[in-house]
């Protein structure tokens, strides 16, 4: 047996255990859908705004509740669309959904998660909204960061982005929507079409 053999040898043997050890099965094409539907969100809550609250949202208000509403439709969509993309390019590949890998990344992701929306809803339940968006951005850049590896390493970088405009929506609040909009929208569009590229192709 020659090096040549030898390497290959080595390289399938990092293969299995990655495959092992992370969650690869994460479909690009959910990442552009979720994007899609920030989007859209975003269109539609600013123009309930506009239009009904005269470009100021108050907690009290309807509008806000609508926006409340869009924003969890908009994060239901995405889920379930992940769900459906990634199950179907895990059957395609022969991984499982339901194994330990795939449990440890949900956790993981999870945890930054849910700790930072029950501390914005606590801040929204004080009237301090100045920073939801910003705050947004940064426990869900940390989730992705805290997820990474557990799947694809590359969603780190992802994750980073979100944490980095989300401390940019700290210091200048006011542009906290549109920071907001950049991060979950256009960047899960960006993000979703490279690694549909790199490895759904």
């Amino acid at each position: 047996m020659d090096s040549k053999d030898y390497l290959k040898d080595i390289s399938e043997i990092k293969n299995l255990m990655s495959k092992s050890s992370r969650f690869i099965s994460l479909s690009g094409l959910s990442g552009i859908l979720a994007g899609v539907y920030a989007l859209i969100g975003a269109a539609i809550a600013y123009w309930l705004v506009e239009n009904y609250s005269y470009g100021v949202l108050t907690l009290n208000g309807w509008v806000f509740r609508y926006c409340i509403a869009i924003l969890a439709t908009v994060a239901l969509l995405s889920i379930v669309t992940a769900l459906i993309l990634t199950t179907k390019k895990a059957k395609k590949q022969g991984s499982k959904i339901g194994d330990s890998t795939s449990r440890r990344l949900v956790i993981n992701f999870l945890i930054p998660l849910v700790v930072g929306g029950l501390y914005i809803l606590t801040i929204l339940n004080q009237g301090k909204y100045g920073q939801t968006g910003g705050l947004m951005l940064i426990f869900y850049g940390l989730a992705l960061v805290n997820a990474s590896k557990y799947s694809i390493g590359d969603i780190r970088y992802l994750g980073f982005i979100q944490i980095t405009l989300g401390l940019i929506a700290a210091f200048f609040p006011g542009y906290g929507f549109w920071l907001w909009v950049l991060g979950f929208g256009i960047m899960h569009i960006i993000y979703g079409t490279w690694m549909y590229f790199k490895y759904d192709k």
